[in-house]
């Protein structure tokens, strides 16, 4: 179950996070607005693919919101916290361009490292009824 609480959310971070990456890189941003906006789009994409599924499930979009709130942050958080940290140490990743390898690889290496740093946070807090656990009740 932690697992799959991983994958679902590593999903919406990803979206977000190559959206963000490819748009600042495409713009020849400078990092750090680039990280910034990679960052913000992993927490609205990963949000939104949970708030997708309980609003199916007849929530109102407040509630919904608490809900995605309650079942992502923390781990959003760690993940973003991880594949970040894994781009900034990541040799020549920070300066990568779209059509580098280098990008892709780096990225790709620094969601790996996201889902094996927050699925042991998810499992936690899915055994204390918390993060995940508020959303398989609308499922």
């Amino acid at each position: 179950m932690a697992a799959q609480a991983t994958l679902h959310c590593l999903t919406g971070c990803a979206i977000g996070e190559v959206v963000g990456m490819a748009i600042g890189t495409a713009l020849a941003w400078h990092n750090v607005p680039t990280m910034i906006l990679a960052i913000v789009l992993a927490f609205v994409f990963g949000y939104s693919l949970t708030m997708r599924g309980v609003l199916r499930a007849g929530l109102d979009m407040r509630t919904a919101l608490r809900v995605a709130l309650a079942a992502d942050t923390v781990s959003i958080t760690i993940m973003e916290l991880a594949d970040n940290a894994t781009i900034v140490v990541f040799p020549g990743a920070m300066d990568a361009t779209l059509s580098d390898v280098l990008f892709w690889l780096s990225l790709a290496l620094s969601f790996a490292v996201a889902f094996l740093v927050t699925t042991p946070v998810n499992r936690w807090m899915i055994a204390r009824g918390k993060g995940h656990a508020v959303v398989h009740q609308y499922h």
